[in-house]
């Protein structure tokens, strides 16, 4: 992807510092300039163009094409004259810091991630614990990564032991939920990526998959850094999965208002059935497109649409037990097979998460 900078051309020094300062805590890279020629040369390719009142009357004068994303700055309250300023310049907005110090954050932020579109959300949860739901939500992650599309797996689970051992990346560096500062607003995705572990072995290596950890620590996120973190990656077009758990914190059910397609994987016993029914009753009041993924082997010979009908949920796969899974899982090793069970099942989910809001219905037996 090229070089996005925004085109900042403005006088005032106390105005430039806080230009300056919103632009980096965007993570926005800015070309600046002084006069209407340097400016010329990054018009029209700039994604934003912020100028301050001087600089667009000159802007005006030099008879600049009109663009989309011009923007005229003030300090304080804007006068009569700098409306005029900022209609012959074409600006769509006039804005007065400090007050719209947060617009102006998420407009360099999008400055710089670019309009790639809406990326996908998905939640996963298990029906009861151990039904395998992290495994699933990390394969996922793992699948989407290896399509050539950013991910981000999200750990909602403070209980869970930390989403980071499933990906056998508990030692590599980057920031987990305890240490991330994020109290919600706009979080710049290519900033987040930077900041969590991305982990580097296995079948994707190379790929831009980062995992935001609970770690070994009981403190779960708050809910407003979730909607923050799974709007982020969202905003810059990322697949993101969510891993939640059986009982609805305010991070889970910010995660599951935010999704577009939630999972539940619920293993093929009646105990397992009854324990899902409870999760299925809290998800069908918190979010619209719930499916299920059905585990085997049915120790008592119970289908995956039998289990599916009791739950009221329409089938979106079934996954075959994996042998050697497990105890590959246990010495550290990331379930990114190429084949078997559990990647069949990761491609349905993810094939029915980018068809559109769990559309796909249809039980698909995975081999």
């Amino acid at each position: 992807m090229g070089e996005r900078r925004a085109l900042v051309m403005v006088e005032d020094p106390e105005l430039l510092d806080a230009v300056l300062r919103l632009a980096a805590a965007a993570g926005c890279e800015l070309h600046r300039t002084v006069d209407a020629a340097d400016a010329r040369r990054h018009w029209t390719d700039a994604p934003l163009v912020l100028l301050d009142p001087p600089a667009a009357q000159r802007c005006a004068r030099g008879r600049m094409p009109r663009r989309d994303s011009v923007v005229v700055a003030v300090r304080g309250e804007p006068p009569p004259t700098v409306w005029e300023q900022a209609v012959a310049v074409g600006a769509e907005h006039v804005v007065s810091l400090p007050d719209a110090e947060p617009w102006l954050v998420s407009a360099f932020a999008e400055a710089a991630e670019g309009a790639r579109g809406a990326g996908p959300v998905l939640a996963v949860v298990g029906g009861r614990g151990g039904a395998g739901a992290s495994v699933l939500a990390a394969a996922v992650a793992i699948q989407a990564a290896q399509d050539g599309s950013r991910a981000l797996l999200i750990d909602c689970d403070p209980l869970g032991g930390g989403l980071d051992l499933v990906l056998g990346a508990e030692d590599v560096q980057g920031l987990r939920w305890p240490d991330l500062a994020v109290a919600g607003g706009r979080v710049p995705a290519a900033a987040l990526h930077a900041a969590l572990p991305a982990p580097a072995t296995g079948r994707y290596r190379g790929c831009e998959l980062a995992v935001l950890s609970c770690d070994r620590s009981a403190r779960g996120p708050a809910a407003s850094a979730v909607s923050a973190v799974v709007e982020a990656g969202r905003r810059a077009g990322e697949t993101v999965v969510c891993d939640l758990p059986r009982y609805p914190t305010d991070a889970a059910l910010a995660a599951l208002h935010a999704a577009d397609l939630t999972v539940l994987v619920v293993p093929a016993e009646v105990r397992s059935c009854a324990a899902a029914g409870r999760v299925a009753a809290v998800l069908a009041e918190q979010t619209g497109a719930v499916h299920v993924v059905v585990r085997g082997p049915a120790p008592g010979g119970v289908a995956a649409e039998e289990v599916a009908a009791a739950l009221g949920l329409p089938l979106l796969t079934t996954m075959r037990p994996e042998p050697g899974l497990a105890r590959a899982l246990e010495r550290g090793a990331p379930p990114d097979r190429p084949r078997g069970p559990l990647a069949g099942a990761a491609r349905a989910v993810l094939a029915a998460l980018r068809a559109g809001v769990g559309t796909t219905s249809a039980g698909v037996e995975t081999s």
